[in-house]
């Protein structure tokens, strides 16, 4: 299944990690990152690799852009997806794909076993984000909009429209490089349902397929809203006959107009739909 939600796990709290595995997140991230305080880094550390061996399904740890060696070396272990690279940048990743290749070679694992998700949290990342999606390991690009913003002195509206170009980049750079589709970002008012949907209707529009969560109570409504509807589903499926049966051009069910590049959207509907369960 490819995950349409990524819950945030701080590493350093035990009682949520235990908790973790049962919340309805599509893929876990054990954060080592801003959730846990400087002083709390090392016990982060040791739990993120004690919990890998008893959760299952994808798990993600996402590292320090600063530690990225004490990081690497304590959590990529067996059981570990990947790891989450914030600040991603193409000398960080090189370094990480590095770390990662050791730990392999440590372990006796398959060389690729882990994978990279970046986050692209700053400007270099931005401009660079072609280079980033094409590096090894990297499977997934991500977004952090409040670095982002904060770096390049935005004020962002309700609805982020000011980070909008900078979206539209990242879905670019993931399609170029051929790998999944985008993550979204955040949504840090964790009881207001109304903002998460509508923002997560706006990424889906924008080429994104996945968003990450701070709360389990968000899980829910990101995930219907990346899981396509039976309706939807079956007019995706019509759309595919109808194509197939004209042999080139044909009309859908309410006269429109229909081709190849409105098939293939069609087709990337039909493919969501058999990598997730429907609610």
């Amino acid at each position: 299944m490819t995950p349409r939600s990524y819950l945030y796990v701080p590493a350093d709290q035990q009682d949520k990690l235990a908790k973790a595995a049962g919340c309805g997140a599509d893929a876990l991230i054990l954060d080592l990152e801003d959730a846990v305080a400087p002083g709390a880094k090392a016990a982060a550390r040791a739990n993120a690799a004690a919990a890998l061996s008893a959760l299952t399904g994808e798990v993600w740890v996402r590292v320090n852009a600063g530690t990225p060696e004490a990081d690497v070396t304590a959590v990529a272990v067996p059981g570990l997806t990947g790891i989450v690279v914030p600040k991603a940048e193409p000398a960080l990743l090189e370094i990480a794909d590095a770390l990662l290749t050791g730990a392999e070679a440590a372990h006796g694992l398959a060389p690729g076993t882990f994978a990279l998700l970046a986050l692209i949290e700053s400007a270099a990342g931005v401009v660079q984000a072609e280079r980033i999606a094409a590096s090894p390991r990297v499977i997934r690009l991500g977004v952090g909009e409040a670095d982002l913003a904060g770096e390049l002195g935005l004020r962002p509206g309700p609805g982020r429209e000011e980070l909008w170009p900078i979206r539209s980049r990242i879905v670019v750079a993931s399609a170029a490089a051929a790998i999944l589709p985008p993550v979204g970002p955040v949504e840090t008012a964790v009881r207001d349902t109304e903002t998460l949907a509508a923002g997560t209707r706006v990424l889906l529009r924008q080429g994104f397929r996945a968003r990450t969560a701070l709360s389990p109570r968000q899980l829910p409504l990101i995930n219907e809203v990346f899981t396509p509807s039976p309706g939807e589903v079956e007019e995706a499926r019509d759309l595919v006959r109808r194509l197939a049966g004209a042999g080139g051009v044909a009309l859908d069910a309410r006269g429109r107009f229909i081709d190849a590049a409105v098939a293939r959207s069609a087709h990337e509907v039909i493919g969501r739909a058999g990598r997730v369960a429907h609610p």
